[in-house]
Parts: C-alpha cells; structure tokens; sequence
C-alpha cells in the first residue's frame, strides 16, 4: 500500500485548503495479501445488517464470490443476486437489483466495474448501505460516490452511495485475467490528459478545478510508469501499486464532488463510440482497453495545440436542429441540453480570443507542466501488450474518425476537443 494512501486511512494526510486531516468518507478501506477467512469479520464489523444482498455475476462468482457466500452465510442470511456475463450499466439492471434485494438490509458487490457501479446506483436508490469486494484492480470507481451509468442511451455520471467497506485480496486481484490488469493501467494512465483537460476549462472558462486528486496519485503514477511488466508478472508490490492507484483515483473523485479528475476528453471520446454502436455492439473490449487507445489520442492533441504559439477561436455554427439530425429526437435534445453551455457566440469568441492573445503564453506552459507526451505513455502500454490502435478495440476507422470530431457533443466539459473545434485545429491528425 502506497504511504499516502496509509497516511489518509491513518488521519494523517493533511487537507491542502484546511492544513486538517483529510477525512476518508469510507468506513473501512482494507487492502491485504489475502483476506481469505476474514471476510465475516470485515463485513459484520460494518453493521450492515442481518440480511444481506450479494450481487455477482458468472465470472466474479468464480474467482471470489463463493467464497464470500460460503464465509457470510454463518453469520447473516443472504440474498443471492445473481447477473448474467457482461451486464449492462443501466437503469432497468439497477433496478432489478433493487428488486431482488428488496427484503435486504445492505448490498454487497463481488464485482469491479459494472458490478461496483449498479450496486452502489442501487443502493442509493434504495437509501441502503452497500459494500465491495473487488476482484480486479480494472477500474477506478470502487471508492467514488458516482455510478457510470447509461439513461436513455447517453451514458451519464450519476450520485450513488459512498461504500461503508472497500475490500481488496491482492491475491484475487493479481489473479485475474491480464486483459482486466491492463484495462485497470489504461484507467490509471489517462491521469495526464485528464488534468491537462480540467485546467483548460478552469483556466480558460473559469471551472473549478483542484489539485488534490492529482497530487494523491503522484507515488502511484511514478512506479507504475516506471515498472509495468512486475503486473503481469504476479509481482505483489506493483498490483499494491495499481490497487492503491485505483483506490486513490475514486477518492479523488469522491473530494472534488464528480468524475472530473478521472474522466475528460478521453472518456468523451469511449462514451461516443458506445452511444453510436448502441448496447447491442459486440463486446469486443474493456473500458480500460479503450482509455489507454483515447488516452494517446488525447495526448497528441493536447500536444498539437500546446506547441502552437497563439491560438484563436471563432463562433460556432452548431445549432439544436444540427443535433437532432445527427443524434435523432430522443438523444437530440438531452445532447444540445449539454453542449450549450459550451458554445461559443461572436461576443463570447471575442472575450475569449482577448484572453487567449494575453494569456496563451502562460496557459500553455502550465498545462504543459502535467501533460504528459503520447509516447511516453504509449511505451507503458506497448510493455504491457495493450492495445494502442482503434482497430484493437474492435472501433472502425470511420467511427472512431466520427468520435473524436463529435465526442465533445455529449457532455458539458470543456476539453481540448472544444478547443480544436473552436479553433479549427484538425483533431482527425491526432488519430495516430
């Protein structure tokens, strides 16, 4: 476990705007070599209740949730909440379980990502606690207060309930898959593109924007960049690496109130292709997966327009009726709801442009102090064996065109995919 994560969970992290400890919102955050025959113990020292819901699906069952069953079931009466393969994140799926586990005190997830995310979507939902045991270091949304979710077919980040426990076994979680060990890298690596992303907004529009989340992952980051075979190769200091990286991530979300330090222009970019290909498409890739290939596709744009000297932007020409003809009249208008506030008229292009003319300069330079190149991170990932290339996810190289020009469409952020909109920068080039 990395030393920051142990001074937060020792009350001995300081909050940078207080100089008092930075609280941890979650109960109980355990994190061990193995917790096998602990299970009982961590869960009844929570007080969740006598009837517990545990909610797992066919893969998760296998690699721990029998063995969480089998250890719960002497001391609370259990629910089984049982997911088909490869569920979907979606509201009729979080209610459904709520629905199962109606008669129960508390969920309990045995899951990573969508497992994690409905449980704590319904739990909220429900007004019920909920606790996880991870069983893959794939994701960073085990300690945030937000849920992933699709409404209406536009995914959405969404308030859920914070969990009363977080329970990693780093034996599980070096066990599983390695397609599920780089997905959690590629989650974890997009760390540089995303804050040059959020201090964009904050420097150019005024948005809020922190530090913290950032400065929480610095001691993570720098060993996982530096040693990302030891992953694969079962090494237990480098999954306590990723698993405190992970954990730090979703607490970083959980201080700055949204996904805004975890989730950019890079994420847009996933969430669009989703969007296009509905939830029918062939499930032919990690959301991992595909934030590492967004993340270098990010990156180079980032690096197209930092190394631009000065940079204008002009109006924008988009209209309601530009989206309800590309996204029809159900997405259409929950689309423009989102992008509206981003768009540039000739009044709010000029305001811009006078601060863009005496600021870029200084701009850019301290965006350019947390980006991070595309080749670097490329590296980790090649040394790894992820994927780098669209074509690798399973994206068309037409979808993925389409993506990248649009993905800004689908959610109020400002990212440098609205800044090369707004200043005609070809962000087709940055593809790769």
């Amino acid at each position: 476990m990395s030393s920051v994560l142990t001074r937060l969970l020792r009350g001995e992290y300081p909050d940078p705007r207080s100089g008092s400890p930075l609280p941890v919102p979650i109960r109980s955050i355990v994190m061990e070599a193995s917790l096998a025959g602990r299970e009982a113990e961590l869960v009844s020292a929570l007080g969740l209740g006598r009837t517990l819901a545990v909610v797992s699906d066919p893969q998760t069952e296998a690699a721990l949730g029998s063995r969480v069953k089998r250890a719960l079931s002497g001391s609370a009466r259990l629910v089984a909440v049982a997911l088909p393969s490869r569920p979907h994140p979606d509201q009729a799926t979080a209610e459904a379980i709520q629905r199962a586990g109606q008669e129960a005190d508390a969920f309990v997830a045995v899951g990573s990502g969508t497992i994690n995310d409905l449980c704590k979507y319904a739990a909220a939902g429900a007004g019920k606690p909920y606790a996880v045991f991870a069983t893959a270091p794939s994701m960073n949304g085990y300690t945030s207060k937000n849920a992933s979710i699709t409404v209406g077919g536009l995914k959405c980040t969404l308030p859920a309930a914070v969990p009363q426990g977080v329970f990693m076994d780093l034996g599980v979680l070096a066990a599983a898959p390695p397609r599920l060990i780089r997905a959690g890298v590629g989650d974890t690596l997009c760390r540089p593109t995303v804050q040059a992303d959020w201090l964009l907004a904050h420097l150019l529009r005024g948005d809020p924007y922190q530090e913290l989340p950032f400065d929480l992952l610095a001691e993570d980051e720098a060993r996982l960049l530096a040693e990302p075979e030891a992953l694969l190769a079962g090494d237990p200091g480098a999954m306590a690496c990723l698993a405190g990286a992970l954990t730090l991530a979703g607490l970083g979300m959980t201080y700055c109130g949204g996904s805004y330090s975890t989730s950019q222009g890079e994420h847009l970019i996933s969430h669009f292709l989703e969007l296009a290909q509905g939830p029918g498409r062939a499930e032919e890739s990690l959301h991992g997966e595909q934030i590492a290939v967004t993340t270098l596709t990010m990156a180079r744009l980032q690096q197209r327009l930092l190394a631009r000297r000065r940079v204008t932007v002009r109006a924008c020409a988009l209209r309601e009726a530009d989206f309800l003809e590309r996204y029809g009249p159900e997405l259409g208008p929950a689309c423009w709801r989102e992008f509206a506030p981003k768009l540039l008229d000739e009044q709010a292009a000029a305001a811009l442009n006078a601060h863009l003319a005496s600021g870029w300069e200084s701009i850019r330079a301290r965006i350019a102090r947390v980006a991070m190149p595309a080749e670097r991170l490329a590296g980790v990932l090649r040394r790894l064996g992820a994927p780098l290339q669209p074509g690798e996810v399973g994206w068309g190289e037409e979808a993925y065109r389409e993506a990248v020009l649009h993905a800004a469409e689908i959610r109020n952020r400002y990212t440098f995919l609205d800044l090369a909109r707004d200043a005609r920068v070809d962000a087709i080039s940055a593809i790769g």
